[in-house]
């Protein structure tokens, strides 16, 4: 029983691998053509047009330019060619004085490492000027080669990664929007827990609303960075420079979902207080447990409206969540929840700058958001 146990488990694992590995390949397909056109357009140049023999630094310039990762922002990329090129030119330069051998390639590391974190603080640059400038000493050069070819291979291998990241970009919306939607997912999800909470009168299920609510500090601090790649993107590409005006939209959408999120912890921790009391009266319970969920399915349709890729689509899905929206911020008042009580009052009014946010999420302006609230 204990093999055939293993077996079936490392079946499992096997078939949950070869899934992982086969949805990881069909994501990273595109950049891999990239990365394959601009390392043999490289080399091609090199050898083809330049004259270069076996100009392998062409070829790797151009593939480490590009990279894999949501990392991959133009920031990264010039890091990566300026630190290529930059190596190979001191690589080329101290083999012409010292010559080759152990210890000059020691030298050689050195001192690129050192002006490497003169110039730079990032650990890219440092780590690929670095490489690259030890591996021109230690590596042979062709006969017919010029002292400073393999300098010229490395610019030309650059200047190619960065021409096929200019001509075929991945939208820049796709990371921003995917992040976001995660993040109103995991909104959505809290409220529906709130909402539990509250209906049950169990206060670990406040307490588990608020584990989850600061679990959520990850996409919170992963979103400006996709967004920042998104506009790098856009500026650089002119076949999504027409994108920015939706990427200054979902920072909006994205800025504003942020403070409703840290007003969602507030208000779980709250809760954990309002049951733990005993605050709200039947009527209040049924009440708010009423609200939380139909915020929650609020937030829904607004990530729904942030996944939409059509202009149309998302017009009516963001107007859709807005009604929704509008709909529990009219309820947003302690008589109208029959809730009473300094706890219960409280709680409610946790839940005003909340709704707030997410109207604003949607395009409203903070004074048209505050209107729809109930006067106190």
């Amino acid at each position: 029983m204990g093999i055939g146990s293993s077996t079936s488990g490392a079946w499992r694992f096997l078939k949950r691998r070869n899934r992982v590995g086969a949805r990881r390949v069909g994501t990273s397909f595109p950049k891999i053509i990239q990365m394959t056109l601009s390392a043999v357009l490289a080399f091609w140049i090199a050898e083809q047009l330049l004259g270069h023999v076996d100009p392998i630094f062409a070829a790797t310039s151009g593939l480490l330019v590009l990279g894999f990762g949501t990392a991959t922002t133009l920031r990264r990329s010039l890091e990566v060619a300026i630190g290529c090129t930059l190596g190979v030119a001191v690589g080329d330069l101290l083999l012409t004085i010292l010559g080759s051998g152990l210890w000059q390639a020691g030298l050689v590391l050195l001192l690129s490492l050192t002006i490497a974190r003169f110039l730079d603080s990032g650990p890219i640059f440092t780590t690929q000027l670095g490489l690259q400038s030890v591996l021109v000493v230690l590596l042979p050069i062709a006969d017919a080669a010029g002292p400073f070819s393999r300098s010229l291979d490395a610019v030309v291998g650059s200047l190619c990664g960065l021409l096929i990241m200019m001509i075929f970009p991945r939208d820049p919306r796709r990371t921003p929007v995917l992040e976001l939607g995660k993040l109103l997912g995991e909104l959505s999800a809290i409220l529906q827990e709130c909402s539990r909470a509250v209906s049950s009168s169990d206060a670990t299920l406040a307490f588990h609303a608020l584990v989850r609510a600061r679990g959520t500090q990850k996409l919170l601090d992963s979103l400006p960075a996709a967004l920042n790649m998104g506009r790098e993107v856009a500026t650089l590409s002119p076949a999504h420079r027409h994108r920015r005006g939706d990427l200054g939209r979902l920072k909006v959408t994205a800025d504003k979902t942020d403070l409703a999120v840290r007003n969602s912890r507030v208000l779980a921790r709250r809760l954990t207080t309002v049951i733990n009391h005993g605050a709200l009266t039947d009527h209040g319970v049924e009440a708010v447990a009423s609200l939380l969920s139909e915020l929650a399915e609020a937030v829904d349709a607004l990530g729904y409206a942030v996944l939409e890729t059509s202009d149309s689509g998302y017009r009516r899905a963001v107007g859709r969540a807005k009604h929704e929206l509008a709909d529990c911020a009219s309820q947003l008042d302690p008589k109208t929840l029959q809730v009473s009580g300094l706890q219960g009052e409280g709680m409610v009014l946790l839940l005003r700058p909340l709704v707030v946010d997410l109207l604003e999420a949607t395009g409203a302006s903070h004074d048209d958001a505050v209107a729809l609230l109930p006067r106190l």
